[in-house]
C-alpha cells in the first residue's frame, strides 16, 4: 500500500483531467452558442419583398407578343379596296393631262368661283369631309378629279352618292346603318340608271339593293355601264354630225324644163 507524502499536493489522475477539459470545453461552447443566438435575435431581419405573382412562360410572353403585333398592324385591305387602289391610281395618271389643261383654262377664264368646286360631304362612318371637283362638266372632268378622294380613302369609285351634312337621305329610318357601312362612290348604280322620269326615291332603292348585293362583280359590272353609256352618247353625236342632210328646195332655175 502507498502511503503519501507530507506536504506534496496529489495530482489528479489523466482520466479527471481530461473530463474537467471536456467540461469547461463544453461549457465555452455554450456560452458561445447562448450568445450568438442572442446576437442573431437582436440584429433586424431582411426586409420582406412583397407578394410578387409568377412570371409567365416563354410560350405566354411570345403569344403575348404576337398579340400586341397583330393588334398594332393596320387590318387586311378588301378587294374592293384594292380594286379603287389600283384602278383609281391607273385612271388618275390618264386623267392627270386633261385635268390640269382643264385647271389651266379655268385658271386663264377667271372663274370667280376659282378652279375647284368645295361642298362639305359626309364620309365613311359619317366622318364629314370636302369633297373637290372641277367646275366644268365637259368630258366628265368633274368626275375624274375627284379620283383624289378615291385614292385617299374618301370615296369609292363604286357607291352610294356622297350625301351634304344634314341631308334627309342620310337621316331616314334604315339608310343609317347601310350608309355608315358604305363608302360613297364616284359613280353608283343610281347614276347609271338614272333617268329624268325616275321617281324621286327609286334612286335611294337602288342604293340600297347595291348595298345588300355588293360585291366585286357588280362593281365591275357599274364600272363597265358607266363608261359605255357616255361613249355610246359620243358616238351617237358624232354620227348625228356626219349624216348628210337633203334639202326639199326646188333649186331649179326659172322656165326649166326637162325637154332641153
Amino acid at each position: 500500500m502507498q502511503t503519501q507524502r507530507p506536504g506534496r499536493r496529489q495530482t489528479p489522475s489523466r482520466s479527471r483531467r481530461q473530463t474537467r477539459g471536456r467540461s469547461r470545453w463544453q461549457g465555452w461552447s455554450q456560452r458561445q452558442t447562448r450568445s450568438r443566438r442572442q446576437g442573431w435575435s437582436q440584429r433586424p431581419g431582411p426586409a420582406r419583398r412583397p407578394w410578387q405573382p409568377p412570371r409567365p412562360s416563354r410560350t405566354a410572353r411570345a403569344r403575348a407578343a404576337l398579340a400586341t403585333l397583330s393588334a398594332l398592324a393596320p387590318p387586311r385591305p378588301t378587294a374592293k379596296r384594292t380594286l379603287d387602289v389600283l384602278l383609281g391610281s391607273a385612271l388618275l395618271l390618264l386623267a392627270a393631262p386633261a385635268l390640269a389643261a382643264a385647271a389651266l383654262v379655268l385658271t386663264v377664264r377667271r372663274h370667280p368661283g376659282g378652279v375647284l368646286d368645295r361642298s362639305p360631304r359626309t364620309g365613311p362612318a359619317g366622318a364629314p369631309f370636302v369633297l373637290r371637283s372641277l367646275r366644268t362638266r365637259r368630258l366628265r372632268l368633274d368626275t375624274l378629279s375627284r379620283l383624289p378622294h378615291v385614292v385617299r380613302g374618301e370615296l369609292s369609285l363604286v357607291g352610294p352618292e356622297p350625301l351634304a351634312p344634314g341631308d334627309e337621305r342620310g337621316t331616314a329610318a334604315g339608310a343609317r346603318d347601310w350608309r355608315r357601312e358604305l363608302k360613297p362612290g364616284l359613280t353608283g348604280l343610281a347614276q347609271v340608271r338614272r333617268r329624268s322620269t325616275m321617281p324621286w326615291d327609286e334612286a335611294d332603292l337602288l342604293d340600297q339593293h347595291y348595298a345588300e348585293h355588293r360585291g366585286t362583280a357588280l362593281d365591275l359590272a357599274i364600272l363597265a355601264e358607266a363608261v359605255h353609256r357616255p361613249l355610246r352618247r359620243a358616238v351617237r353625236g358624232l354620227a348625228r354630225r356626219g349624216q348628210v342632210c337633203l334639202s326639199d328646195t326646188d333649186h331649179r332655175l326659172p322656165n326649166y324644163s326637162t325637154a332641153e
